[in-house]
């Protein structure tokens, strides 16, 4: 398989998983997410700015937010995500830790 092709059917790839979070599966918090796999929403978006900021194009954290949620972060999370209980607060504590580093330095 050549290059190009490759980076075709990983660019599928990644749309499929972003519509199947987004559209299909818009019920299953972020939280949940992180604490079962490691990864959520945000942190998909991040690897999308990440790219781009490695390519030398410009991208904050909200504009890489807004381009994967299609919407404005905070918009998508009034809509999708519900309040998290203490337990799963601590669990996210220590999965955003050890998968993301500490909190305010990401």
């Amino acid at each position: 398989m050549d290059k190009a092709t490759q980076t075709e059917l990983e660019a599928a790839a990644f749309r499929a998983l972003r519509d199947h979070l987004m559209v299909k599966r818009p019920e299953v918090q972020n939280i949940d997410l992180m604490n079962l796999a490691g990864f959520c929403r945000n942190c998909l978006s991040r690897w999308y700015q990440e790219a781009a900021n490695a390519r030398g194009i410009d991208m904050t954290k909200d504009e890489a937010r807004e381009i994967f949620y299609g919407m404005p972060y905070e918009t998508w999370k009034a809509a999708n995500q519900t309040e998290a209980d203490a337990a799963k607060q601590a669990t996210f504590e220590v999965a955003f830790r050890e998968n993301v580093g500490e909190r305010g330095k990401s």
